[in-house]
């Protein structure tokens, strides 16, 4: 054999083994993906103050099983949950819109099945009792044309003791609401920016969530960065990275 066709033969075996290793690369990302953790950004800021516009964050995906929505553009391949989990009040879910069942949405869990949910005044009422809120610190909200403000912000706390923080912006038809009653199988939604949040309280945009459409809990957020600026521009990391918000519990 000449040294030529050593040489190209070895170059064969280098470029099949670097396909073999990209190929067990793609599948293994998609095993972590589909079965444990993937991550998303929040582009919105209906769930401020606990999620920032900016914040890029993991959802487990085992936390409440596997539907057909684990799966990347969530093939009709069996209907239900395997190892299905229910959800607690107060956990932050990611979840597909059940109009299209193609939108990703991320809400926290305010009702469960059989549960009676109604806006009084702003004030949540779960089965005819209201919800324990006190007013804490003011949040700080930077407005696009760079000016700030006070927010009103209270902290409230769920039959079953989970705590977390809400925004009280202005008075809207969604302070007031009739009594929302949530379907065996369905869960009721709602953003912690109280006044700017398309939550289960708008039937005709979101309505009930079905359990089948949970993808999974936000569990920890392991970036965060500012100013409308991208993560690969590391150069305006020192300026617009949110450092305290990196790698904290959600």
């Amino acid at each position: 054999m000449s040294v030529s066709e050593e040489n190209m033969k070895e170059a064969e075996g280098g470029l099949g083994e670097t396909i073999k290793v990209i190929i067990q690369a793609l599948v293994l990302a998609l095993v972590v993906r589909s079965l444990l953790f993937q991550p998303f950004s929040i582009p919105s800021g209906s769930m401020k103050s606990t999620l920032l516009v900016g914040d890029y964050l993991f959802v487990s995906k085992y936390s409440y099983g596997y539907s057909r929505y684990s799966l990347p553009f969530g093939p009709p391949l069996f209907s239900g949950r395997i190892l299905a989990d229910e959800p607690e009040r107060g956990d932050v879910v990611v979840f597909k819109l059940p109009r299209d069942n193609s939108t990703d949405y991320i809400k926290r869990v305010i009702g469960l099945p059989g549960d009676k949910i109604q806006m009084i005044e702003g004030q949540l009422h779960i089965n005819g009792t209201a919800v324990a809120r006190e007013k804490v610190e003011d949040f700080i909200e930077t407005m696009d044309n760079g000016k700030k403000r006070r927010v009103a912000r209270y902290r409230e706390t769920l039959p079953g003791g989970v705590s977390y923080d809400t925004l009280d912006i202005e008075t809207t038809y969604l302070d007031n609401t009739p009594v929302y009653e949530v379907p065996e199988g369905h869960y009721f939604m709602m953003g912690d920016n109280r006044d700017n949040s398309t939550d289960s309280r708008v039937l005709t945009s979101v309505g009930y969530v079905p359990f089948e459409n949970l993808v999974g809990k936000a569990q920890v957020i392991f970036f965060s960065i500012g100013d409308k600026k991208s993560p690969w521009q590391v150069w305006t990391w020192p300026e617009s990275a949110r450092w305290d918000r990196w790698f904290t519990g959600i």
